[in-house]
């Protein structure tokens, strides 16, 4: 437990962090990585290049001074990392270096500033929402061991079939190398891929929704090819270019905390913008094998056909449930399209039945309009469910 004299100059620091929070969190990242480069085997390169990592950390640290004495506000969000750190392998030992650096960037940015009762107090604080982390990634590292199928860590699996499903969208189909099951994953979660490219100093990972029904033979991901030159195309050119079937990768055991429950009776929508279809296909097929008669709505919205994945197998799936309702929207007008322009409330409000719990996956631009409309057609925020891919860019306390 912290001192009450901790938790007042930790809160009091906040409007400090709000300000200067992304400056710290860019001096501790060059800070970290010049003393551990090792740390680069873990860490998404291309989400330092961008500096989504920084302002994401920094909204982390941010909403941990707001609400250092009632934790639990930000359980979900701590819940939310702690999948991220699993499936990247973050183990205890790292936290202790991580909170030296983070003091010094703090002391480095904020200079006389940071008087050393200041960094005593953020110290303390440290420790115990590290040892928050610890305990949720434990009982998480536990779980995807000792579950059936599982295992620690990275394990290397082999590819077995490549398709491609869109001019963009490529799908590979990975089985374990040693031929065992597959542990199971709820339908929404991801699974980490680590590779190593020639040229390359590091390994690289990414994290990739899983893109069927649960199988106990395989997983199945759906990568889309970015653009070579934009640095978090540097995975997705390499397996679309260089990987093919009887080549191996090393992956982590499925995490993540956005899924459906696919057993309930409650109307749902499955809401989707380019890649982000891959999840919510998971969840579409998924509930078609296993609760038909859920009424499902399904609404994917793409630049146009030729990037369109997945249509013949949503038709497929769609075809099994007792009461769904499919629509495509593409942006740019096609002879093929049923809806063409953007996904806005007037079009969502002719689809969406009002009672349903929706699900939202896609761009951050297209998540924050379709969220809005979802809104302002009269769907609560607590029936409104998103991920976006990559780090988490918002910390949200209720």
């Amino acid at each position: 437990m912290l001192s009450q004299k901790t938790i007042d100059i930790v809160k009091s620091t906040a409007p400090v962090l709000e300000v200067t929070g992304t400056e710290i969190t860019t001096r501790f990242y060059k800070m970290l990585f010049d003393a551990h480069p090792e740390l680069l085997n873990i860490f998404n390169h291309a989400n330092q290049q961008q500096g989504r990592q920084q302002t994401a950390l920094a909204n982390t640290v941010y909403a941990a001074a707001q609400n250092i004495d009632k934790l639990e506000a930000l359980l979900p969000a701590v819940k939310n990392i702690a999948h991220k750190h699993r499936s990247l392998g973050v183990k205890a030992e790292h936290y202790p270096i991580v909170g030296e650096f983070l003091l010094k960037a703090i002391k480095d940015v904020l200079k006389e500033d940071a008087t050393d009762e200041i960094l005593q107090a953020w110290g303390e604080a440290y420790g115990v929402i590290a040892n928050v982390f610890i305990s949720v990634e434990n009982d998480m590292y536990n779980e995807a061991e000792t579950k059936e199928g599982g295992w620690e860590d990275f394990k290397e699996f082999t590819i077995i079939k490549k398709v491609e499903e869109s001019a963009l969208i490529t799908s590979f189909y990975l089985q374990p190398k040693d031929q065992s099951i597959v542990s199971s994953y709820l339908p929404g979660q991801y699974i980490s891929i680590r590779v190593q490219i020639p040229g390359q100093e590091y390994t690289l990972n990414r994290q990739y929704s899983l893109s069927s029904a649960y199988t106990p033979e395989w997983y199945r991901i759906s990568v889309k090819r970015e653009a070579e030159h934009d640095p978090k195309g540097q995975v997705s050119t390499y397996l679309h270019d260089k990987i093919d079937v009887g080549d191996s990768l090393e992956v982590s055991a499925p995490a993540g905390d956005f899924y459906c429950d696919v057993n309930e009776p409650t109307p749902i929508a499955l809401i989707s913008g380019g890649v982000g279809v891959t999840p919510m296909y998971s969840m579409l097929a998924s509930i078609a094998d296993k609760n038909a008669a859920r009424p499902v709505t399904f609404i994917h919205a793409a630049r146009n056909k030729e990037v369109h994945a997945f249509a013949e197998e949503v038709t497929e799936n769609m075809s099994k449930l007792e009461n769904g309702k499919s629509y495509v929207v593409y942006e740019q007008d096609d002879a093929n399209s049923e809806l063409t322009g953007y996904l806005n409330a007037d079009k969502l409000e002719k689809m969406i039945d009002q009672n349903s719990v929706c699900y939202v996956c896609g761009p951050v631009a297209f998540m924050e309009s379709v969220i809005q409309s979802l809104v302002k057609i009269g769907i609560p925020t607590e029936r409104i469910n998103y991920e976006f891919f990559g780090p988490s860019l918002a910390i949200e306390t209720k």
